[in-house]
């Protein structure tokens, strides 16, 4: 009972706080950051990722392989991966607890890895922390769609 009551405020706070913290300037504020993320992303720009990117980014490809932000920045800046694009086909912010949101979607991300170029469609989960009042990309977990399946003739 001890610890139910304990944990009664958390409770409280992840049921109440998303209403109240999904207000459309919220919402914005996220996009704006991941549109930023997307734009140093494909830049490849070293100051801009480590602008948006928190300091304990877990970032995890479609292929299983992890990255932390050190290691992140540095396979976009020596470009052995290149972000050339993110077509979003979906993109949805959830406020999960005060400053910590979740975006959930789909897109298609051209990549290329030296000369071998891909249009990967993928559906993925990130996790939006705000440290001293901005977003920052803290987490990334992504996996890859099947292709569609032969029409049937």
């Amino acid at each position: 009972m001890k610890t139910l009551l304990r944990l009664l405020p958390l409770f409280a706070v992840a049921f109440l706080s998303p209403r109240a913290a999904a207000s459309p300037a919220v919402i914005a504020a996220l996009a704006a950051a991941d549109d930023e993320r997307v734009a140093a992303t494909e830049a490849a720009d070293p100051a801009r990722l480590d602008a948006i990117f928190a300091d304990a980014l877990r970032y995890t490809h479609s292929n299983g392989k992890v990255d932390n932000k050190a290691s992140y920045i540095d396979a976009l800046v020596s470009h052995r991966t290149v972000y050339e694009g993110f077509d979003y086909q979906e993109r949805t912010f959830l406020p999960a607890a005060p400053g910590l949101a979740l975006m959930t979607g789909r897109a298609i991300i051209h990549v290329r890895n030296g000369d071998q170029r891909q249009a990967i469609d993928l559906n993925f989960l990130a996790v939006w922390r705000e440290e001293n009042g901005r977003w920052r990309f803290l987490a990334w977990q992504s996996c890859r769609n099947p292709p569609p399946a032969p029409a049937k003739s």
